[in-house]
């Protein structure tokens, strides 16, 4: 449903994931990035360099840290951002309106447990089949 949204904008969910999670005021460390959205490096670069391309970031030396990149938005990128924070918020909405509360519940409790066990467990061999 993401991507079907993003295709509106010519773009995709990873690219509207990446937008969200730079800071619009300071920009935000290349090196961050991936961690703070469970990417791996090399995917994120791929991301980031179609993202320059299309002119939707801009990549600047931090002021403190000349060595450190920061990654900010231009202004298609922050009219971009805007569109991808209003279908997360939209689909949010449309969720919590035709899901009860309770379900919703058990729901988020079952997928942060799951989270939870693999960060922190080796199923595939701990498992027996």
């Amino acid at each position: 449903m993401y991507n079907n949204e993003a295709a509106k904008y010519g773009t995709t969910m990873a690219t509207g994931f990446v937008l969200l999670n730079i800071d619009k005021e300071e920009g935000t460390p290349s090196t961050k990035l991936g961690p703070k959205m469970g990417m791996e490096a090399r995917s994120l670069t791929r991301i980031l360099k179609s993202m320059e391309d299309k002119g939707l970031i801009y990549r600047r030396a931090d002021e403190m840290d000349k060595r450190k990149v920061r990654i900010c938005l231009t202004d298609e990128g922050e009219r971009q951002r805007i569109a991808a924070r209003d279908t997360v918020l939209k689909f949010n909405h449309w969720v919590y309106e035709n899901f009860p509360k309770e379900k919703l519940d058990t729901f988020f409790e079952v997928m942060e447990r799951l989270n939870m066990v693999l960060e922190t467990e080796d199923i595939y061999n701990n498992v027996k089949v």
